[in-house]
């Protein structure tokens, strides 16, 4: 791939800054409003206005999308790709929720601890409408009502935090949430490039498709989705066990779990990172990395949920995501699908058979997972790439899948991979899921067949850029401007210093 200057990183940082303005111009209009806010800030417009609003939100989405892709080959240094980070991240700091209306049940359920609710047993719905929390109960979405919550103690902390500090009114609610994803968002970007730094990759590069990433921008900082800070958190996690300190580095994937339960992935490689570092025995390096990290996570589990007073009662919560039908979940769709034929065919219950395929797809993806463990063990590949195509066989088989699922995977992999078909499937996935939800956080029919076209759009374009480098390269597999000319440098020294050689001789 042709690196063209940082001029054109410049233009395409500005022309990525007006796709992020246009896209939450046009949320303030038909973003996921709340169904009330005492403020009148995000309130429902008129049918022009609503028009004016998808128009804009769709064409800054797509104008976003394109500058990102251009970016990505520009050669733009780690300087340059921190500013631009700072550009398309703030229009989004201000917006109304976007894509989803999980920030409301974050708040809700903050409340609920607040007022000493189990949020393990009900849902939302038991707050008063009248009291704090009660809009934002008001605003979620319709299943997750009286759902209650699967989310760990850790997480539940900082929304309770947020719900005393605003006593539950919308507006500072929902950007007091958003404070905390922006600070994911700031650990993401240490984390990649620390991580690029120990793995021999281009930190930039890590950037751009790690942090830079659209389907990152909409739903951690528009979205305001947890999964930023449990990527963030297991990021730095494994950072420090790669260092050696593995035990602040079990410390903080114990808290990603405390977020979300999927983060526990990645203690099962950081034991592998111990494992190797241990002498002995293949077993007795596999039992000690299990163990050790394994106690660490578990009394910062235990301790966490102790302090947040909300019991233990969210192990028993992690299959309520998966009652929820997505059509992204192959799983799903092949046990909804072959559920509905046996039916016509012998008038069985298709329940216990769609349950049935999501096990399997679950049993899969852990026999997977504990493959790519055991060849990171042995030495046959390295712990944390593993780690993000583990996470990657995750989300393809689990019986829920959201578009931002895939940025467990991404974030590990733009950090540790140079290039391959995981990254090139995690890069045009990337453009595609974005259109996979509209603003208002539902997901029409037309989203996947714009999802879909984007996926061919982009497949086409990697194939081209293939054959025109020949080799093996994706957006952000470049070497930077400043690298060439090192690389240009070395190889003059280098010339320089077999000649006098030659001349000694």
């Amino acid at each position: 791939m042709r690196a063209t200057g940082t001029g054109d990183g410049g233009r395409y940082r500005l022309l990525g800054a007006a796709g992020a303005t246009a896209a939450v111009a046009g949320g303030w209009a038909v973003g996921t409003l709340p169904a009330h806010d005492p403020w009148g800030l995000w309130v429902p417009h008129g049918t022009t206005v609503t028009a004016v609003g998808y128009a804009l939100a769709y064409g800054g989405l797509t104008v976003l999308v394109v500058a990102w892709w251009m970016y990505g080959r520009t050669g733009a240094g780690v300087r340059d790709s921190l500013v631009t980070v700072g550009w398309w991240t703030a229009p989004f700091v201000v917006a109304p929720p976007l894509y989803s209306a999980d920030v409301y049940s974050y708040i809700a359920q903050g409340a609920m601890v607040l007022e000493g609710h189990d949020v393990y047993e009900v849902g939302p719905s038991v707050l008063d409408p009248a009291g704090p929390g009660g809009d934002a109960a008001a605003s979620v979405g319709g299943h997750w009502t009286d759902t209650p919550a699967p989310y760990g103690p850790f997480f539940l902390i900082l929304a309770r935090g947020v719900a005393w500090a605003t006593d539950g009114t919308i507006v500072p609610a929902v950007l007091g949430m958003r404070l905390i994803a922006l600070g994911a968002l700031v650990l993401i970007v240490w984390a990649l490039r620390n991580l690029a730094r120990e793995h021999g990759r281009d930190e930039s590069a890590a950037l751009w498709l790690g942090a830079l990433n659209p389907l990152l921008l909409i739903h951690v900082v528009g979205g305001v989705h947890n999964d930023g800070l449990m990527t963030g958190l297991m990021l730095a996690g494994v950072l420090l066990a790669l260092r050696g300190r593995w035990i602040a580095g079990s410390a903080l994937v114990g808290l990603a779990m405390m977020v979300k339960s999927p983060a526990g992935v990645a203690l099962l490689f950081v034991g592998v990172v111990v494992g190797r570092a241990a002498s002995g025995p293949v077993v007795r390096r596999v039992a000690k990395g299990l163990l050790a990290p394994g106690l660490v996570a578990g009394a910062v589990v235990v301790g966490v949920t102790f302090l947040g007073g909300t019991g233990f009662g969210w192990i028993g919560t992690q299959s309520v995501a998966g009652r929820i039908h997505t059509a992204l979940s192959v799983s799903s769709d092949l046990g909804l699908g072959l559920g509905e034929l046996l039916r016509l065919l012998a008038g069985t219950d298709p329940d216990p058979v769609k349950s049935a395929v999501q096990n399997l797809g679950l049993l899969v993806a852990l026999v997977l997972i504990a493959r790519l463990a055991w060849q990171a063990t042995t030495g046959r590949t390295e712990p944390v790439p593993a780690l993000g195509l583990a996470l990657l066989a995750l989300v393809a088989l689990s019986p829920m899948v959201q578009p931002w699922y895939l940025l467990w995977a991404t974030a590990v992999l733009a950090a540790t991979v140079s290039g391959g078909r995981a990254v090139a499937a995690v890069t045009v996935l990337s453009a595609a899921l974005v259109y996979e939800t509209q603003p208002k956080g539902s997901t029409p029919p037309y989203g996947f067949v714009l999802a879909a076209l984007v996926c061919v759009a982009g497949l086409v374009l990697l194939r081209r850029e293939r054959a025109e480098a020949g080799r093996g390269h994706v957006p952000g597999q470049r070497l930077p401007a400043e690298a060439a000319v090192e690389a240009d440098v070395e190889a003059d020294v280098e010339a320089d210093v077999e000649a006098d050689v030659t001349r000694a001789r």
